[in-house]
């Protein structure tokens, strides 16, 4: 293996990691009001109690976005032509998920302190917008990729409304939420107390058949010309299926009440997502919708580089893993009321 195709696994690893961690957060600020505590309780009965579905994700959520660091900083430091074109070309896509990820981590924090069921009203639904919005954009962008983005003459694109509200990229936008909102549900299935756990497993069962039924949508698209631009069919046919399978293993765990299965077969369909784009448009990084695309040879740095930045990702890579088992390890077991309330 090439360092080039090392590095853009490296990359494709890092955003899959996120996906995963990230999503489940995304999942949990989507689906806090229904998993929170109920709204008639007092402001001192939900300190005593914990605040359901927020407590499951509490110690996590914040080192979770070391993984979208460490994305950026590849994407950057071996890829600068990609992300030359494509940071500017989804700018306000970029942007949106940057808002979504502020307000929904500073919502989060501040919720506890608001006076009255009111104040912590707008806090809840900050909540669900900083989840739902970077859900959301992700998906579109996973979308846009997938079907090809217009690129100029000189390399350059801009998306506009036409991309961005076509029937596939809109399909795949919805899809991700949902998705994330299933993984959310068997995040907090997993870690809560057993009340608050079956509730999320019986929600989690019916996002994900909602989130298999609005992912046959940009299937049937991409069957009929109007979808997926890819290169490489039969791996992508190949994880297409495995994503299905993933799916259905989550709902019948969810469903039996495994929820260790249900949540690694959710945290593999997260991260499928990911696979798709990269191994379905090998060798290249860029897909055009005009039919020429930017190959990984165009999109990485020079080898002296690359040669650097492998000296520094021996030691970093496993230092975040480390870091990552470790806060597991630390924070293992259900959430309750022996357990101290975070937020």
């Amino acid at each position: 293996m090439s360092l080039e195709t090392l590095w853009l696994a490296l990359l494709g690893l890092l955003l899959a990691g996120y996906f995963v961690l990230g999503g489940y957060d995304y999942g949990v600020q989507m689906l806090h009001p229904l998993l929170g505590r109920d709204s008639g309780e007092s402001r001192e009965g939900e300190r005593a109690g914990g605040n359901g579905a927020l407590d499951a994700i509490a110690p996590f959520f914040l080192g979770n976005e070391v993984w979208l660091v460490a994305f950026a900083g590849v994407l950057f430091g071996a890829f600068p032509h990609l992300e030359g074109t494509l940071l500017s070309g989804l700018y306000p896509l970029i942007v949106a998920i940057l808002v979504g990820l502020v307000l929904g981590n500073a919502a989060i924090q501040l919720r506890g302190r608001a006076d009255g069921a009111r104040g912590r009203r707008w806090w809840d639904a900050l909540i669900v917008f900083g989840g739902a919005l970077p859900a959301v954009c992700w998906g579109l962008v996973l979308g846009l990729l997938l079907h090809g983005v217009p690129r100029r003459a000189d390399g350059s694109f801009r998306i506009g409304f036409g991309e961005v509200l076509s029937p596939f990229v809109l399909a795949c936008g919805a899809t991700t939420a949902l998705l994330f909102a299933a993984h959310g549900a068997a995040f907090v299935a997993l870690r809560s107390a057993p009340e608050l756990a079956c509730r999320a497993a019986r929600l989690g069962t019916r996002l994900l058949r909602t989130a298999g039924a609005a992912g046959t949508l940009p299937l049937l698209l991409t069957l009929f010309g109007a979808g997926a631009s890819m290169t490489n069919r039969v791996t992508s046919a190949v994880i297409t299926a495995l994503l299905a399978a993933a799916l259905a293993g989550a709902w019948w765990s969810l469903t039996g009440g495994h929820h260790v299965r249900a949540f690694a077969a959710t945290c593999c369909a997260s991260a499928l997502p990911v696979l798709l784009v990269g191994a379905g448009h090998y060798p290249y990084v860029l897909i055009s919708s005009a039919g020429s695309g930017m190959t990984i040879h165009h999109a990485v740095t020079d080898g002296a580089t690359l040669k650097i930045l492998t000296a520094f990702g021996v030691v970093l890579i496993p230092v975040i893993l480390a870091y990552q088992s470790w806060s597991w390890w630390a924070f293992r077991g259900r959430t309750g009321r022996r357990h101290p309330s975070y937020f």
